[in-house]
């Protein structure tokens, strides 16, 4: 694939994504960043409980979840860069994560309609099996109000089944939503502005140490 122009990248080198995420791994398509997909299973519920203890940060609880995930895959690939990242759906305080059924995804919805809320996206970079950058960006989305009749048409696609507040912007949930305030890419699940800054700093950062 051809590299962003944006990006002074080392030949050879491959972003790490520690996400099953298709839609992240097509956003890194898109943007030109060269990466293998290395998921983490198991990393994100052995931290949860953990993670819990922060819900009242949304931003903090998610960084929590994507530093567990790349920090385990660093481990099993200690000479990569690997990307972590966790996104969360937040409506008054609360932590909307993804649906644990479509019982769950409709009362979500249901929520969110005619509301505004805010996607929190954490990145966090491992570099050679060492934290090297972590970070989150925060987009307001407003919805339009559907009825209950078009929300559960909506579940009965399987749409929102694996996504944070049980929609996807990208696909049919584009229809709910009345207006986007910051970064679309986010709500996405993976913020390329915040991510493209972070990986120019971390390869900074390697440049230096190696010149050191």
């Amino acid at each position: 694939m051809l590299t962003s122009p944006f990006l002074d990248w080392p030949a050879g080198e491959e972003l790490v994504l520690a996400s099953a995420s298709p839609r992240r791994a097509e956003l890194l398509a898109v943007a030109g960043v060269p990466f293998a997909v290395h998921p983490a299973p198991g990393a994100e519920a052995a931290h949860a409980a953990a993670a819990a203890t922060l819900l009242h940060d949304p931003a903090a609880y998610a960084e929590t979840l994507a530093d567990a995930k790349a920090r385990a895959v660093a481990a099993q690939r200690p000479h990569s860069l690997v990307l972590g990242a966790d996104t969360v759906v937040v409506l008054d305080g609360d932590v909307l994560e993804k649906p644990a059924d479509d019982g769950d995804a409709l009362r979500l919805l249901q929520r969110l309609r005619g509301r505004r809320h805010v996607v929190v996206t954490a990145l966090v970079l491992y570099d050679r099996a060492e934290r090297a950058w972590r970070g989150h960006e925060s987009t307001g989305v407003e919805f339009l109000e559907p009825d209950d009749a078009a929300l559960r048409r909506y579940v009965a696609t399987g749409e929102p089944r694996d996504k944070a507040g049980a929609y996807g912007i990208q696909g049919y949930g584009a229809l709910m939503v009345r207006r986007v305030e910051g970064c679309y890419f986010n709500v996405m699940g993976l913020p390329l502005a915040l991510l493209g800054g972070a990986l120019r700093a971390t390869m900074q950062r390697r440049r230096d140490r190696e010149r050191a």
